[in-house]
């Protein structure tokens, strides 16, 4: 695990500050919902801190975004936040701890966490390697976990706005891997509601759909939106919108659920 250099250092000045702090996971591609989550929640008073694994986009078609990371950090400024920009392969199961440790030193406790990561390469039953199952379970589900219980056994005043949200999917056939560890990444989130409860912390999941940032085909396009009763595809804004209410004071009352967030697509 790395800092990002450009963006470590604007969080650090010693001042008091009194925006809460949101560590976003995920948030390696400016064109993606982490990003545009990322920005919204800076808009909404909140200094964010956020990670990123360069190795992912590499094996992506959309290539690693070298630029990326300091484009949203000179986004996240322009809104008022501190940032810090951590680079963290989250497969292994001693990066959560590095992440929060990071983030605690130089931004001060966390108020909200957002899961946005994701291990996501598409195989079927019978194509799926033993290598890619693992590896989708400790990025999606096993990192999420010890995410979730560092930030848990982090917290210093439990007050009511203590948020945990994960995006997650309702992917099934030939997309065994993704699917099925973004599957027991619900489970784990939703136990946190009550499991949790003392800490006075909502937890929710989002299923955002498909939302466009890039990785569809011309003929994906079409056909999702065709699907889509609003007759558009999704934006990482539209994702942003439903984490911003959540985070706010009147989200409190939505606690343990999964909420589809998909325009219709699914109805």
């Amino acid at each position: 695990m790395t800092e990002d250099e450009g963006t470590p250092g604007d969080a650090g000045s010693g001042d008091a500050h009194e925006r809460p702090v949101a560590l976003v996971t995920g948030a390696g591609r400016l064109a993606g919902i982490a990003a545009g989550i990322a920005v919204r929640l800076a808009t909404d008073g909140f200094d964010v801190a956020t990670t990123h694994w360069s190795p992912y986009d590499e094996r992506m078609p959309w290539g690693r975004q070298t630029a990326d990371v300091e484009r949203l950090g000179e986004k996240l400024r322009a809104a008022g936040a501190r940032t810090l920009a951590v680079e963290a392969d989250l497969s292994l199961p001693g990066t959560p701890g590095d992440v929060f440790d990071a983030v605690n030193e130089r931004m001060g406790p966390v108020t909200v966490l957002m899961m946005c990561h994701a291990e996501s390469v598409d195989s079927d039953l019978l194509s799926t390697s033993v290598e890619s199952f693992d590896r989708h379970f400790a990025v999606n589900t096993r990192s999420s976990w010890l995410l979730v219980r560092e930030f848990a056994q982090r917290m210093e005043r439990p007050d009511g706005s203590a948020r945990i949200i994960a995006l997650t999917s309702d992917h099934t056939t030939f997309n065994l891997p993704y699917g099925a560890s973004k599957g027991a990444l619900d489970r784990i989130v939703l136990a946190a509601a009550r499991e949790l409860a003392h800490l006075r912390l909502t937890a929710n999941v989002i299923n955002p759909g498909p939302i466009d940032t890039g990785w569809m085909s011309h003929e994906l396009r079409h056909d999702l939106t065709a699907k889509t009763p609003a007759g558009r595809l999704g934006q990482p804004g539209d994702t942003a919108s439903l984490v911003s209410f959540l985070c706010s004071p009147g989200g409190e009352w939505i606690n343990g659920q999964l909420l589809c967030s998909d325009g219709g697509i699914n109805s």
